[in-house]
């Protein structure tokens, strides 16, 4: 008895301490993910990545992009380590190049799922920044040049990537734009650390006035058609009427022919 008593009180003290084990062991992970305290990163486990939905050619577009950024961003980034004199511009280089080797192989991936042909050397833009990369001094002009322009990248990408999120039919597509939106907007803080982007020289953003009513009809699809919103109600209505009305004509109908109290007494009759 001695012994049964004791293999319970090992087996209890067990599950709860491989439970504290594995909350150590799961927390460093859990700190890596957050961005920052408050800050929730999206969930990319709960995406499904089949490849299933229709794929547009603004879909294409997109793969083809993030493909052609890696194609440049990581020779860029290997010269940043290079030419440059600053720690903080050498380190900023390190990181983007080895994110945009993961973020490639994401690209690769999904475009071997949907049958994209890639490119496979940068174009011609992107190989003139880097040719002025190459022969730009080492030192600070370099490092102004190398930020200006991948900042420049970044901020026209970005809204791409997040209007192919918001609008794509393929999941494999729309799972590639979570994963480039969180890599552009890390890269973007990245290069925003270097404390060289002149803000006032980025684009203006467009005047709000002239989108203003798109959005707002498409959050509001009652005033797209008030009709076709307002008769399922009306349908439904009257569907609960008439069940309503059936059930009680149904009831009253049961009541009548239920034999009453009377009918259903015994009759006594006694002879004298």
């Amino acid at each position: 008895m001695r012994g049964e008593g004791q293999a319970v009180w090992w087996g209890r003290l067990w599950g709860p301490a491989l439970a504290a084990v594995a909350l150590i062991l799961l927390e460093p992970g859990r700190a890596a993910l957050a961005a920052e305290p408050g800050v929730p990163v999206p969930p990319g486990e709960l995406q499904d990545d089949r490849n299933r939905g229709t794929v547009s050619p603004a879909d294409i577009d997109l793969v083809v992009k993030v493909r052609l950024a890696g194609l440049w961003e990581i020779p860029a980034g290997e010269m940043a380590e290079e030419k440059s004199d600053n720690p903080r511009i050498q380190q900023i280089g390190r990181s983007i190049a080895d994110q945009h080797i993961q973020l490639d192989k994401f690209a690769r991936d999904a475009a071997k799922k949907l049958k994209i042909k890639l490119p496979s050397k940068p174009n011609a833009d992107q190989q003139g920044w880097l040719s002025e990369m190459r022969e730009a001094p080492e030192g600070e002009e370099f490092d102004q040049i190398y930020v200006d322009r991948l900042r420049a990248a970044h901020g026209k990408i970005f809204p791409a990537i997040a209007t192919i999120r918001t609008s794509t039919r393929n999941d494999t597509v729309r799972k590639l734009a979570q994963q480039a939106n969180q890599f552009v907007m890390t890269h973007l803080t990245l290069l925003e650390s270097s404390g060289l982007v002149d803000y006032t020289g980025l684009p203006a953003a467009p005047n709000p006035s002239a989108t203003s009513s798109a959005p707002a009809t498409a959050l509001n699809p009652v005033s797209q058609n008030q009709k076709s919103v307002g008769l399922p109600w009306i349908v439904g209505g009257l569907a609960a009427i008439l069940l309503l009305a059936g059930f009680f004509l149904i009831r009253r109908d049961l009541m009548n022919r239920r034999p009453s109290y009377r009918s259903r007494r015994p009759s006594y009759r006694y002879d004298y």
